[in-house]
Parts: structure tokens; C-alpha cells; sequence
């Protein structure tokens, strides 16, 4: 662990910024030790960012379909990225899906597998979020059997089959793509996703009992994409109290005055709208609906948004960071992070105070980026 102490940068404390110096060792924040001083003058401190759900890992663990296996190299490619984006907690969301492909099983298997490898030997804090297919019945058996194995805190219900759609009788849209991109023809793709929604009647009996039995493993859970008051009150019952991206304002002031915690994309954020045409994550944070703001596809989001929410006079510096740090620590149950305080673990990051580019991440005491001018107060 590297000892240090930090003097002349505004540093980020949960009440504001102050100027006083901040120090670290023994991979914890602490008290002002006899250790060497480091000038970080025109720099500021702030906490490391937590990213409750973020599926931009992708990219590194299967860069083109089929052509690469290099998991492990893969994984260490996204906690350099992570870092390098000053996020020092990051939950990895990947799909246990009937979709197949990237969201299926086996590919899931070898995510797991690639952070049980690679997580002991970088400073980044990789976590496992399993992301579980609500009818996909005949997968719930190995889906609680994985989050035994590789120890999985968080678990999200996704449904994303167009139950519109079949219940008419009419092909869903993208029906080639996706098939493709699952190994299957398109009629056995469209076969399956009828067979799963002729299931439809079995699906809640069969969440109540997952549910009932992940709750007492004390796995956090959640639901994606709530659409109404209604949905989220029925994912409470189960005991799933995070509600991730809700498409509308409804559900997440349900979520919010039944005491449940709400997780909005960042990239929503930066974009001032989300892609698919659902509530602005904005206003929703505008409103003091959001506990969380997460990575969702893109890790330099975070970043990104909490200041997009400076410069449009939605909060102030302190509120805007909680959003991406002490939030979202709050609602995986990691105390022990999330703000700069002594005793905390030492995740922090140093930025110009100038540009507010991110010039090097510290997690759990330990250097995980360094780049730019910066290295040179390190180096003299």
C-alpha cells in the first residue's frame, strides 16, 4: 500500500470543498501521518466513483463474435479502463439470458470466471451483477447456482420479451438480428421466445420463490426498466428495493416514497435524454428522484454526468459527486467507501482543477491510473 499525504488541492468532503490536506496509508484514509507530501496545487480530490451497472466490459471480453477468448487479458483491459475513468468500485452487469450470445449461460460462466481470475491482482474493485431473465424458467436453477459459486451480491430482473408482440401473432422486430447474434436460425429464435411467453402464468410463483431464497442468502436485488407504480410495488413485495433505469416518472417516485433506491444511466445524463425515448434521467435528478447515476454502456458517463448536472444548476458539486460515489456505495452495501473520511478505504481520485480531466485513481491505497502532468508531483 502506498502511504501519502496530499497538500494544496481542494478536496471533496461530504459537506463541500476545503482546502486541507488528506492523507492515506496502510490502504485507508487517515489521520495526517508522518509520511511524504505531495504538492497537488491547481488539483482537486474526490471520492471514487462506484458504478452500480455498467455492461461496457463487453467490448474487451468478446471484441468481435467469435474471435477472441481471451478473457483474463480482457478483464484486465476493463479494470485499466475503469481506473482510467476514476471509477474504483465497478458492479459488472452481466445477462443470464434465453437471448444467448453475450447474455447467454455459458458466456456468462466465463465473465465470472475471467473477475474470480483477474480481481485479486488489480487495485479496482470488480463486483458481479447477474442480470436474470424473468421467464427464462429453465435457466433459474443455474442462475441461483452461479450466484452461489462465484459469491454474486446483486441480482436484476430483466423481461425482455415483446410480449406485445406474440401475443399477437406477429414477428418482433430485429427477429434476424438477434437471432444471429444468439447461434440460432430466426424460426428457432422466434420458436423459443413463444415457448418462453406460452409460460407466462408459472413466471410469478417461480420469482417469488427465487426471490425469497436469494433474499436470504442477503443478496441485493432489483428490477429493470419498472414502467409503473404497479411493477415496482411487485418487485418490492419480493424484496428486489432497486429500481434500475425506470422508463417513467411514476415508477420512480414510487420507488422513492417507498424507501427503494433508483439507479439512472449517466449516459442518459450526458445525452440531456435517454436513446429509447423513455423519462429524462434530468429531470428525474432534478426532482431528487435519483440515488445513483451508473455507467450503463459507457464508463466515462459518470464523470460526465455528476458535472453536467453542475453546469445546468441542477445541484452543487457535493450533491452532483454523491451521485456517482456515496450513492451508489450506499445501495450495494459497501460502507466502507464512497466519501473521503479517515477510516474509509482509500479510493480517490485527482483531477485538474482546470479541464476536470482525470489524472490518476488511487483503489484501496493502491495506484490503478496515472497520466499527464500530474506525474511529475509524484516523480520530483
Amino acid at each position: 500500500m502506498i502511504a501519502l499525504s496530499f497538500d494544496n488541492a481542494r478536496v471533496l468532503r461530504p459537506e463541500g470543498w476545503d482546502d486541507q490536506p488528506l492523507s492515506m496509508a496502510g490502504g485507508r484514509i487517515c489521520a495526517d501521518p508522518q509520511v511524504r507530501r505531495v504538492d497537488l496545487a491547481g488539483y482537486d480530490l474526490l471520492p471514487g466513483i462506484v458504478d452500480a451497472h455498467g455492461d461496457g466490459f463487453e467490448r474487451h471480453m468478446a471484441p468481435r463474435r467469435g474471435a477472441l477468448r481471451e478473457r483474463d487479458a480482457g478483464m484486465v483491459a476493463v479494470a485499466a479502463e475503469l481506473a482510467a475513468n476514476g471509477i474504483t468500485t465497478a458492479a459488472l452487469a452481466q445477462f443470464w439470458s434465453w437471448e444467448g450470445g453475450m447474455r447467454g449461460p455459458d458466456f456468462a460462466a466465463e465473465v465470472f470466471a475471467a473477475v474470480a481470475a483477474v480481481a485479486p491482482t488489480v487495485p479496482v474493485d470488480l463486483r458481479l451483477q447477474l442480470r436474470l431473465e424473468t421467464h427464462f424458467l429453465d435457466g433459474f436453477a443455474a442462475a441461483e447456482a452461479a450466484v452461489a459459486r462465484w459469491g454474486i451480491g446483486h441480482v436484476v430482473f430483466n423481461d425482455h420479451l415483446p410480449h406485445d408482440r406474440l401475443a399477437a401473432g406477429r414477428t418482433p422486430p430485429r427477429l434476424t438480428g438477434q437471432a444471429l447474434k444468439s447461434g440460432r436460425s430466426p424460426e428457432a429464435h422466434l420458436a423459443l421466445m413463444q415457448g418462453l411467453h406460452a409460460r407466462a402464468a408459472e413466471v410469478p410463483a417461480a420469482l417469488d420463490a427465487l426471490c425469497a431464497r436469494l433474499a436470504a442468502r442477503g443478496v441485493t436485488m432489483g428490477s429493470h426498466d419498472d414502467g409503473s407504480a404497479d411493477t415496482r410495488a411487485l418487485w418490492r413485495a419480493r424484496g428486489a428495493r432497486v429500481s434500475e433505469f425506470p422508463e417513467t416518472r411514476e415508477a420512480a417516485l414510487a420507488a422513492r416514497q417507498a424507501g427503494d433506491a433508483v439507479v439512472l444511466g449517466a449516459p442518459n445524463v450526458v445525452r440531456g435524454a435517454s436513446h429509447a425515448g423513455n423519462v429524462s434521467a434530468l429531470d428525474l435528478v432534478a426532482e431528487g428522484l435519483c440515488d445513483a447515476l451508473a455507467s450503463d454502456y459507457h464508463y466515462p458517463a459518470p464523470a460526465r454526468a455528476a458535472w453536467r448536472c453542475v453546469e445546468l444548476g441542477i445541484l452543487t458539486e457535493a450533491q452532483a459527486w454523491a451521485l456517482v460515489s456515496e450513492g451508489p456505495a450506499r445501495l450495494l452495501g459497501l460502507t466502507d467507501r464512497g466519501r473521503l473520511e479517515p477510516g474509509l478505504r482509500a479510493d480517490l481520485i485527482v483531477r485538474d482543477s482546470t479541464t476536470r480531466r482525470i489524472e490518476a485513481t488511487f483503489a484501496g491505497g493502491q495506484l490503478a491510473f496515472m497520466s499527464g502532468a500530474v506525474a511529475a508531483r509524484f516523480l520530483s
